[in-house]
């Protein structure tokens, strides 16, 4: 239920920025002709099988002779994808970790995800995670989400939302949520749950089956964007 979401540096473009350098797409390199619209034929299984073995190879020589894997399977079908959602600009994480403050010294993160507006979009050996919210928001954010919570219109607008979300099988939660009111707030808040939060997601996961190496992986993206088009329009409303 959601992996990827709770654990992986979530939100690129969503909450607090970006937190490392990304490639924007159209793709700037010299030489390289970006993909075109209708070019997206869903996420080679070539990817996922690239990343369960860089799990057991987490090291610059490994990665080094199968760059081109990289490439090929997971990082230009994902360019493909951003283009052709054509929902302006997007950004696609760096392999690279930042070791600098974890005592994990592994190199290299063992998915690939992209922001594209509002929403992320995130593939591992796991599968394949779709969703939109705001992630770790810096204070004034998170200030502004607990008002939009706190306020009887908006707030329930979000409560209904939510509602909608998870009768349709949805993933709808936070990366940490207080074990008590925040401070200003009553603990018998109408929203109380949602006040708690420290930031929101919604979204799906989906196994690696046969169906995301194929056509079919772009339909059923749009499908959990649509769907989950109102939360993101509501943090665009009142939040963000």
């Amino acid at each position: 239920s959601g992996f990827g979401v709770r654990d992986s540096g979530w939100g690129f473009g969503i909450g607090r920025g970006t937190p490392n350098p990304e490639s924007r797409i159209p793709n700037p390199e010299i030489g390289y002709t970006p993909p075109v619209p209708g070019t997206f034929t869903g996420f080679p299984r070539e990817a996922l099988t690239f990343f369960k073995e860089l799990e057991a190879n987490n090291n610059r020589d490994w990665f080094q002779a199968h760059k081109d894997v990289y490439e090929r399977a997971c990082r230009e079908p994902m360019q493909a994808l951003l283009a052709e959602l054509r929902l302006g600009p997007g950004k696609i994480s760096r392999i690279n970790r930042d070791i600098r403050f974890t005592p994990d010294r592994s190199p290299y993160k063992n998915h690939i995800s992209a922001g594209v507006g509002g929403y992320y979009i995130h593939l591992s050996p796991e599968g394949l995670y779709v969703g939109t919210g705001i992630y770790k928001p810096d204070p004034p954010m998170l200030e502004r989400f607990r008002g939009a919570v706190d306020r009887d219109a908006s707030g329930r607008q979000l409560q209904k939302i939510v509602k909608a979300l998870e009768r349709k099988g949805y993933d709808v939660g936070t990366h940490q949520s207080l074990r008590s009111a925040p401070k200003g707030y009553r603990a018998d808040h109408p929203r109380i749950d949602l006040l708690r939060m420290k930031d929101i997601f919604a979204g799906r996961a989906f196994k690696p089956v046969g169906w995301l190496s194929t056509r079919k992986a772009l339909g059923e993206i749009q499908r959990v964007m649509r769907d989950t088009q109102p939360m993101k329009d509501w943090l665009s409303r009142y939040v963000r």
